[in-house]
């Protein structure tokens, strides 16, 4: 069956993922990570792409950039392939690293533009690994409050304030604000099967099986089943692991 096109995009701006196949890792050192940022910046100058955000997540890579002077793929083509060769020659290893083509999805407005550059650097945040999002060293968020080297920091920063100093405080207090963003996402459309599921739950609430979950305390309970959604587990499979009721999980709000 042959793939459906891209929707273009009439800003040229574009949220981008790299999934590792299989969920596989595609970064295990800190050699890795800045071996694809240098490759990223390599790239830019070839292909004049405009980077707005990043995040390398551990098996997966978050992008929000504007297209250069040649499609996107032809650009991720060359990132990608640079990176692999050069990963499977450190680990010793052959064959396909991420999973098929990239995702993408068209970036068409301003509003949602701030809203995939929140989502972005506030990844590392709902997957656990830190938290504060000024921990993570391998977000763009760095080249906000520092230095800029890959991004076009001034592009964004303008949509809070023409002036510098106020620009960036304004920024900082929107990226940190926790909200539940409603972005492509790297689980989007990969359930997770039962037999996964039940381990989640049972190492996330420390439960022998996820119906242990109905005794707990209210706030605890609806914390646990926050969790799980977050984590990509629908309202139905919860409904059938847990046997809480479909509409008791329907009410608690993310």
């Amino acid at each position: 069956m042959p793939r459906s096109a891209r929707k273009k995009s009439s800003t040229g701006i574009y949220h981008v993922i790299f999934r590792g196949i299989n969920k596989q890792r595609i970064f295990e050192d800190e050699e890795d990570y800045f071996f694809f940022l240098e490759k990223l910046s390599t790239y830019q100058v070839k292909s004049k792409y405009e980077i707005y955000a990043y995040c390398l997540m551990s098996n997966h890579i978050h992008l929000l950039l504007k297209e250069g002077h040649e499609d996107l793929g032809i650009s991720f083509r060359r990132i990608g392939s640079s990176y692999v060769s050069w990963y499977n020659w450190k680990y010793n290893r052959v064959g396909h690293l991420f999973q098929d083509r990239y995702k993408s999805e068209a970036v068409e407005t301003d509003s949602y533009l701030l809203t995939v550059l929140r989502y972005i650097h506030q990844n590392p945040i709902k997957a656990g690994i830190v938290k504060k999002i000024q921990e993570y060293p391998w977000s763009s968020y760095r080249e906000y409050s520092h230095k800029p080297v890959l991004c076009n920091t001034d592009f964004i920063l303008n949509f809070f304030s023409s002036d510098p100093k106020e620009a960036k405080k304004l920024w900082v207090k929107f990226v940190h604000e926790q909200t539940e963003e409603l972005c492509m996402d790297y689980t989007e459309g990969a359930r997770l099967k039962d037999s996964d599921a039940i381990e989640m739950i049972k190492t996330t609430a420390k439960v022998d099986t996820p119906a242990d979950i109905q005794s707990f305390e209210l706030n605890k309970r609806n914390v646990v089943v926050q969790t799980m959604k977050k984590k990509g587990l629908s309202l139905r499979q919860i409904e059938r692991l847990t046997g809480i009721s479909f509409g008791v999980l329907r009410n608690i709000k993310d």
